[in-house]
């Protein structure tokens, strides 16, 4: 990973206006002011910066983390299959993105594992990451990309590991802000509300454990 952070995953102020809008039109509806939010794979905090909640956390290897996140976000520099330092039943909204491409089957098994403990009885997982059947030509252009991920294949993943998928988006966004499209607030709302998403190549597949 190093020199990942400077070339494949430079920091771009793109980012920041897609996740506030992104945080403002979709997510803050699933979030309370009094739940715990969990962001895994953090990267520069640009969802975690956005969120408007009790406890807000960030997990990433990356040492650079605590130098990106907002006031008030607790940084935890380490590995997302390590979550021993939060008590059990307490995280209400854990979001991942783009993380799960990045690690071997074993260690996204590890995570849930791990999360099944960690969340709350009302707790949720969601996950926005890049979709195989539709981005399979770019998909490996990251070259830390290990595991290949489609929409199936990640819910049967899921449920195969003690969780309930409640929502299934093939086409939540484009694959990436690297193109020729600009990043505006008004062009993203458009697109979240719109029905057919040819462009789409990111999949978002929310989850949540299977309870007795």
């Amino acid at each position: 990973m190093s020199g990942y952070h400077d070339t494949r995953f430079a920091a771009d102020p793109r980012r920041d206006v897609l996740w506030r809008t992104l945080w403002r039109h979709h997510f803050a509806a699933q979030v309370g002011p009094d739940d715990c939010v969990l962001d895994l794979g953090s990267g520069y905090g640009s969802f975690i910066n956005q969120v408007e909640a009790r406890r807000r956390i960030a997990v990433d290897t990356w040492p650079g983390l605590p130098d990106h996140v907002a006031p008030g976000v607790e940084a935890m520099v380490g590995s997302v299959t390590e979550l021993g330092f939060l008590d059990d039943a307490s995280v209400d909204f854990a979001f991942a993105s783009n993380l799960f491409e990045h690690l071997p089957q074993d260690a996204f098994a590890t995570v849930l594992a791990q999360l099944r403990a960690k969340l709350s009885p009302r707790g949720t997982l969601t996950i926005l990451q890049p979709n195989w059947r539709y981005a399979s030509r770019e998909y490996f252009d990251d070259y830390t990309h290990v595991t290949a991920w489609s929409h199936v294949g990640l819910r049967d993943f899921l449920e195969a590991n003690g969780f309930e998928v409640m929502e299934v988006q093939p086409r939540f966004l484009p694959l990436t802000i690297k193109s020729r499209l600009p990043v505006w607030p008004v062009l993203i709302r458009a697109y979240l509300a719109a029905p057919y998403k040819p462009a789409g190549k990111q999949m978002l597949v929310r989850a949540r454990p299977r309870r007795p």
